[in-house]
């Protein structure tokens, strides 16, 4: 008789592992989340997760939950929805979760969490992808669904059982060649729009009505591409301005995961995003003052003791 398949792992207890972790379950597929946040865990394994669609139906679909790594061992595959700044914790974990031929996918916001996962783990046994994918977290364990996107992935055939499984649980999914221009597309988009909303607590909508707003998203946005440019990356729209703008239109409503992050007090992840285009153009010599400014603001809203 053949043995029970290990759940598939779910490295993240947030809006976004909640969102992939309900989609799953639905379709069928056995899921375990590794996190660290203890009432999201309570919550996950006391009620399920909880899925609000686009109509407002509540949706509940069963998962297991913890934060021992010890519980995760032989698992073929991870996808990593953690912030970029748990990057790290989570590969330590992945150690002990991952069978030695398993794969750790991340769809994480931000620049090299692809590095960060393959120092500890080893090349490869990490891949990459990028989702659109939205979703926002209403309490622990609850997630409304925040627009359905595409979900790409490197072309590898390791991935072909996840890919399958993914298609069937109903997210868009696309192979694609290379992930380098989409991870920067997404980056881009990121840095102009999230610490604004942040900052000003706004919707992504008002980046678009408030003029002076606007300005600084555009003058974030064309910065941001330079640095992309000069690093010899196609970003996968033709003009970065109106593809930001028109995303902050598309999303009016929402309330970005950054923003989101400053009215809890907790950390960001702007040292990923901005911080990192700063890096990149500190090192391809180009002018990244916008971006900077926006990363040190940012992060002088972090609490003290995560300075």
């Amino acid at each position: 008789m053949d043995s029970k398949p290990e759940p598939l792992l779910i490295v993240g207890t947030g809006a976004m592992a909640s969102l992939f972790a309900a989609m799953l379950s639905a379709s069928g597929v056995q899921v375990r989340m590794l996190g660290t946040w203890k009432e999201g865990i309570q919550a996950l394994n006391t009620y399920g997760v909880r899925l609000i669609d686009e109509l407002g139906k509540e949706f509940t679909y069963p998962v297991e939950a913890t934060d021992d790594p010890k519980l995760c061992t032989g698992s073929q595959f991870a996808i990593v929805l953690v912030k970029s700044y748990q990057t790290n914790l989570a590969a330590q974990k992945l150690t002990t979760c991952l069978n030695a031929d398993g794969v750790a996918l991340t769809l994480q916001n931000g620049l090299n969490n692809h590095q960060a996962l393959s120092d500890v783990l080893g090349e490869s046994r990490v891949a990459s992808g990028v989702t659109t994918a939205g979703a926002t977290l209403i309490d622990p364990g609850i997630v409304r669904i925040g627009g359905r996107g595409i979900t790409s992935l490197k072309r590898d055939i390791r991935l072909d059982l996840l890919v399958s499984q993914l298609s069937r649980a109903g997210f868009e999914v696309e192979e694609v060649k290379d992930t380098d221009a989409l991870i920067w597309g997404k980056l881009v988009i990121n840095a102009a729009i999230n610490p604004l909303t942040a900052l000003l607590r706004v919707p992504n909508g008002q980046l678009i009505s408030n003029p002076s707003a606007r300005r600084v998203m555009n003058l974030v946005t064309i910065e941001a591409a330079e640095v992309a440019g000069a690093l010899g990356v196609n970003l996968p729209y033709p003009d970065p301005v109106p593809a930001v703008e028109a995303v902050a239109q598309r999303t009016a409503s929402n309330q970005s995961s950054m923003y989101k992050d400053v009215l809890r007090g907790s950390q960001t992840e702007i040292d990923a995003i901005n911080g990192a285009i700063v890096r990149a153009g500190e090192s391809a010599g180009v002018p990244v003052e916008y971006n900077r400014m926006l990363w040190l603001v940012v992060s002088a809203l972090a609490p003290l003791d995560e300075k």
